[in-house]
């Protein structure tokens, strides 16, 4: 698989708000007011967050009367996100304490430690 799809597709699972939705999805189908509730996102914010998802092919959407209801696209999604639960479970302590993990980006944080 070439690299930038493959950091693409982590990019979007960066994402606080999607990985959220994301998330908020692992139970099944939900309607926007559902995720609302779920995410504490703004309903605006949601709806831009799940096109996003959805153009990207990690949710669908179907209408059912005036709801419209959305799911993630695939299992590998909800496998993908519990290996990254059974992954955190081994190894969180290590990437809390990481000090290239701080909200800053690694050049930045390389930047600093060279000036010290």
């Amino acid at each position: 698989m070439r690299m930038g799809l493959k950091q693409k597709l982590f990019r979007g699972f960066a994402d606080p708000s999607r990985l959220k939705v994301l998330e908020g999805l692992l139970d099944g189908p939900r309607c926007v007011s559902e995720l609302v509730k779920a995410t504490r996102l703004r309903q605006s914010n949601l709806s831009m967050h799940l096109a996003c998802l959805r153009d990207c092919g990690l949710v669908h959407s179907r209408r059912n009367g005036r709801f419209v209801y959305y799911e993630l696209a695939n299992s590998e999604i909800i496998r993908l996100l519990q290996a990254a639960e059974r992954l955190l479970a081994r190894v969180s302590q290590r990437i809390e304490a990481c000090p290239r993990y701080q909200g800053d980006s690694p050049s930045r944080v390389q930047r600093g430690k060279a000036k010290r």
